[in-house]
This record gives structure tokens, sequence and C-alpha cells, in this order.
């Protein structure tokens, strides 16, 4: 039942919690005070004890619920007082919890005094098996100890270091106080469980501090809160995150059941997307498994999973209206996320459309919808789509990049880890919009106007231009062709066709055709017919002399695209020196 031995400990105190709790509804306006939980282990006689003041138990109780195996005495107290305003504050629920002890006990004693006056105290011991004894005990006051003499495969749980983080990991929420050698440890407010405005923005800082002390303070936060059709109360904090492949983690947001950690593997509850962000999601109405370890498939998680979202959704766009500006000063820190999400989430990306941000390289943010109204004009081809131009290392691009600004068209900066599945879904998912990045083709070509530039060389010129650097390419994988571009543009332009290095770069990480990758990459070089490097060659009087000029007119292009190293790169040096002599 369950996945990891620690597990015990919580178990043990949840149930010396519900022991506490249940004191307070039976005599409640009496002395209820020193309900401390105290948690102890002795490394010589390896034993770890379980210490509370509460309700206690009569040997007949005894003989009840702890002979008597998943008889929960939490689930019949939680019957007996329904009326009892938050009797389900009680933690257990299928009365198994208690027998957790016996994974790393080889035996287990029980030493209880009941709340009910002039009880006597009961001892209960067993190892394991189906035999036990019991009979009179010697203790004082009201209350619990439970003793676990730890077998020796389990000796490292006799560690004042392991119990504390076990503890702080679980019990530090809890609705009683917990102490371990002399320290509290469940020193802290649910304060998810608050209304709003009950809160300050030191309170929720304090709360992310709590559960992540190594992270920054959260950009911001969104409390969740309702009470209809299901129960949820929640705060999820969103985190800067600065390195993209760090920021995919996704053991941040915890399940807390009644005060008590579950897990951090929340993605039944919680869509994945969201998984990025940190913070407490807790509901009575999220089914847990009889170890309340996992999480059992419910119609009520789609409702809350879709809540969530919902509620999101709305406080990125409430954001972004109520202050545009400070909301582009924090887009960098969340942009992975949102459109990790407008992929994902048919709901999402709908909201999505209206405060998901894009940077030109004149460091502009714009939405989809005001890049619409605004390159219409210019960067509208003759089948009506808008062609959104794209950089993703502008450094390195920066020749195409140059001469496309030339023509006055705008240039985003796309390169997030997830930005091609991005650029992929909005071409998807948005009418008469498409993507091209800047060394798609040449700049005259990258948005298809009507307008043609009639070439200055004959078609047998043209010809024998291609035939020539079709001998001195590096391999069959690049096409020749020869057209007019102007005069202004480079003498030849290594271009990269869109689909096809898309769907090599896609394949690379997990999507796209499958083996595409494997493919070598095809691309185009282009001679500039309009240049007058283009008729220099052609002029040249001998073969050796027209393909140097050739060959260091093609390397200028490669290298333009990164593409020289090594031989290549040393050989273009050595006759770039021979050509300037």
């Amino acid at each position: 039942m369950y996945s990891d031995h620690e597990i015990f400990l919580r178990e043990l105190v949840s149930n010396a919690v519900d022991a506490t709790q249940k004191l307070k509804y039976v005599i409640s306006g009496e002395d209820t005070e020193d309900t401390t939980i105290r948690i102890s282990f002795d490394k010589d006689k390896k034993t770890i004890t379980i210490s509370d003041r509460g309700i206690g138990m009569t040997l007949d109780e005894v003989k009840k619920y702890i002979n008597q195996v998943a008889f929960s005495g939490a689930e019949e107290f939680v019957k007996k007082f329904t009326e009892a305003k938050d009797a389900n504050a009680i933690i257990g629920r299928f009365g198994l919890g208690f027998y957790s002890a016996f994974m790393v006990a080889d035996s287990v004693e029980i030493l209880t005094k009941s709340f009910i006056e002039n009880s006597e105290a009961v001892l209960w011991t067993c190892d394991g098996s189906t035999e036990y004894t019991i009979g009179p005990g010697e203790k004082a006051e009201r209350g619990t100890d439970i003793i676990l003499h730890v077998s020796p495969d389990s000796e490292e749980f006799l560690d004042k270091f392991k119990l504390n983080t076990i503890l702080e990991k679980y019990c530090k929420f809890l609705p009683a106080k917990v102490e371990f050698e002399g320290e509290v440890i469940s020193n802290h407010d649910e304060i998810w469980k608050k209304a709003p405005a009950e809160l300050t923005d030191e309170d929720y800082q304090q709360l992310h501090r709590t559960l992540y002390p190594l992270s920054e303070d959260p950009l911001f936060w969104i409390h969740l809160n309702v009470d209809f059709p299901f129960t949820l109360n929640g705060i999820l904090f969103f985190p800067k995150q600065k390195a993209e492949m760090e920021a995919l983690r996704k053991d941040r947001i915890n399940l807390y059941s009644r005060g008590v950690f579950i897990t951090d593997k929340v993605e039944d509850i919680v869509p994945e997307y969201l998984l990025l962000l940190q913070g407490v999601i807790e509901s009575p109405d999220i089914p847990l498994n009889v170890s309340r370890s996992f999480l059992q498939a419910d119609s009520s998680v789609k409702k809350i999973s879709s809540y969530i979202t919902r509620k999101v959704a709305e406080k990125l766009n409430s954001l972004y209206e109520s202050d545009r500006k400070n909301f582009e000063e924090k887009w960098p820190f969340m942009e992975v996320f949102v459109r990790y999400g407008m992929i994902s989430d048919e709901k999402f990306y709908e909201s999505g459309t209206q405060f998901a941000l894009f940077q030109n390289l004149a460091k502009e943010w714009k939405t989809i919808g005001e890049m619409r109204e605004n390159l219409k004009e210019k960067q509208t081809v003759k089948n009506e789509n808008l062609v959104l131009i794209y950089a993703t290392e502008p450094s390195a691009q920066d020749t195409y990049i140059k001469a496309i600004e030339k023509k006055g068209y705008e240039i985003l900066q796309m390169n997030g880890v997830i930005d091609q599945h991005y650029i992929e879904a909005l071409e998807r998912k948005e009418e008469k919009l498409t993507w091209k990045r800047v060394d798609s083709d040449s700049a005259d070509k990258i948005i298809e106007k009507d307008e043609k530039i009639e070439s200055p060389l004959s078609e047998d010129e043209s010809k024998a231009l291609v035939e020539l650097f079709e001998t001195i390419r590096p391999d069959n994988n690049m096409s020749i062709r020869c057209e007019a571009l102007g005069e202004e543009e480079l003498p030849m332009v290594i271009t990269r066709p869109e689909f096809m290095r898309r769907m090599k770069e896609m394949s690379a990480m997990g999507g796209g055709m499958k083996g595409f990758g494997d493919f070598p990459e095809h691309i185009n070089a282009v001679i500039n017919a309009s240049h007058p490097l283009a008729k220099i060659i052609l002029d040249r009087k001998t073969k050796d002399s027209k393909e140097k000029l050739g060959r260091q007119m093609l390397d200028l292009a490669r290298l333009s695209q990164g593409m020289l190293s090594g031989p290549a790169l040393s050989e273009f040096i050595q006759r770039s020196i021979s050509v300037l002599k």
C-alpha cells in the first residue's frame, strides 16, 4: 500500500493529531491545554516514540480500534459528530495507518489512557504477527504513547536529521502542536484556508519562503478558494523562470489533505503545463487511495483541473489589462509557462491569445491581435496570409536580418526551448497566419509580392553559373539556382527551406516525423543575378579563375550561415589571403 517506508511517521503523527482534535470536541470548554504531540527517539534502545495528550483509549476501544484491522475510529467519530463544526478536520479515514508502523518495527507497544475519569491505562504489544498481548499499563495522564522497536534493516530512521526531515516534510502545517527533540515542527498556518482579504503580501511571501526556502520571491500568486460545486483551497505561485529547462520541473505543487502533506506528484489534478508553478492545493473532494499516497480516478478531479486552469488564465488577463507595462516586465519570466499552456490546452489557448506577448528586434512587445493590425499592409501576401518573420539567433543571422529590415519588415525573436512547437500550434489554430525564419528565403522572396525583378543575365548565362557552382558545391544536399535578387542583396544567399528545417529540428526535439532528423539537411544556394560579381565570374578567362572566385563567393554565403568549420574554414582563410594579394 505504501510507496515509501518513511510514511509510517506521517500516519502515526496523523493519528496523534486525531486524538488531540477529538479531545477538543468531547470536552470543549474544559482544560485542553498542553496537547502537544511529542516525537522522540533513543538510538541505544532503538526506539521511536510518538506521544500525544489526546483523547486516549479504554481497554474496549483498544480491542475495537486496534485489534479489528481497518475499523476506522476516525470515520466513526466523524459520523457521530456530523453536527459539530469542522468535524471533518479529523485526519484518519481508513483506520489502517497504525499498521504502517510494522514496516520499520519488529514490535510495537501502545500505552494509552482514556480521558474518561477513573480510566485505567492499557498496554498493548504486538510483533506484527496475529499474536498480541493486552493488559493493564502504567500511565498517569490521559493520551497515547506509540513505541516502535525499530528493526535492524530500518535503523536509518534512528537519526535526528532523518526524522526531522520527514516531520518537516509531512507535518509542518498540521492543526496541532508537534514537537521533535524540543523544537516545534508544526508552527505554520494553513493560510490557503483563509480568505484573501485576511492576508497581506508578506503572508503569501512567507508561505513561499517556508515551502521553497532556496527559491527567489515569486512574481505573483493566485489564491484559490471555492466551496461549490467542490471544495478547494490553495495558493499557486508564479516563479521566475530563468533557465528554461529547469523551469520544466514538475514537482513544485504540494497536495495536502487536512494539513498533512500527501504528494508533490499532482499530474492528475493539475494540467501538465501548470506543474511549472509552485504552491499548495488542498481539497477534501480529491479522492485518495487507502494509504492516502495516491490519487484515484474521479470525475471531480477533472472539474478541479478545469477550475484551476480558468483561474490562472483570469489572473494573467487581469494583470495584463490592469498594468500592461508591469506585465511586459514580468513576461520573460513566465513566457515558457504561457506558451507551454497554449500548446497543451485548447481553453488556455483561447484565453492566452489575449495576453501572450511577442518581442520584436526593436524590443517592442505585441500580441497576435496587435501584429495582425500593424503588419497587415506590409506583410500580407497574395493568398491573404499574414507572414510573421522571426530570428532564432540574431547575432548569427545578422546578414539576413539587415537585408530584411531594409525592406521595412518586422522581425520577431523566437529562441525559446519550445518556440518551434509554439509556432506550429499558432499556425494550426490561427487563420491565415504563416511564420518564416529570416534565413528561410531571400529578402525579396520571404514576403512574396507580385513584383518581379528583371535579370540582367541571359538564360544561357544563368545556366552556365548554375553549372559552375554545381561542380564546386560541398555536397548534393545543396540546390543551386540563379535569380535576380536586386543589386543591394548579397552576391549569393544560402537559405534553409522552412518546412524541411522545421521537421528536422522538431524530430531532434522528439516531435515531427519519426526519423526525419536522420536525414541530412537540404539547403538552397541562390546566385544573385543582379549582383556585379555574377557577371565578373562569367567574364573570367579560365576555368580555374572562375572556380576560385566562385568558391570564395559560395564560402562567404556559407560563412553567413555558420556552415564553415575545420578544414573548410582554413581553406577559406587561405584563399581569402590569396585573393587579397
